[in-house]
């Protein structure tokens, strides 16, 4: 069961969740604590969760392809792109500096997960994922102009 703000997966490694995660997030993270405790060791020691997306966007959680999460420790920021669809998938995941700099991508086919990718400032970080069957066959293409928060 995870709790905030320090929130931890029963029978696993201890999960961080930021207290200023947004209530989804919060949410998400209550009814999947696995997926949560499984992505948060690919960022390793030091990163709490600031947010998670089930994707496509508008997807019942439970019937999600793919889960963007977002981690934080001091300044820095990661994020992984998990597939949750059980096959390999062409995955492409990049986040950037607010002013479109220091962008990190991963994409390639993945059975588990693109990233985690990194940026050294993440206030306002635009985030790109993307999944499908190829790269010219996407059934996720999602935008966000930040995955972590502004000021």
């Amino acid at each position: 069961m995870l709790t905030a703000p320090q929130a931890t997966a029963a029978d696993g490694p201890d999960v961080q969740i930021s207290k200023d995660a947004d209530a989804e997030t919060r949410a998400f993270a209550q009814a999947n604590p696995e997926t949560v405790a499984a992505a948060a060791t690919v960022c390793g020691s030091g990163y709490t969760l600031r947010k998670g997306v089930p994707l496509p966007v508008g997807t019942d959680p439970s019937e999600r392809l793919a889960t963007l999460f977002a981690y934080e420790n001091g300044g820095k920021g990661r994020a992984i792109l998990d597939n949750n669809v059980g096959a390999s998938r062409y995955m492409h995941l990049k986040v950037c500096k607010v002013d479109g700099t220091g962008c990190d991508t991963d994409a390639g086919n993945f059975s588990e997960y693109a990233g985690p990718v990194y940026v050294s400032s993440f206030a306002c970080a635009p985030v790109t994922a993307k999944m499908g069957t190829s790269s010219s066959s996407l059934y996720i293409n999602y935008k966000s102009s930040y995955v972590f928060p502004c000021g």
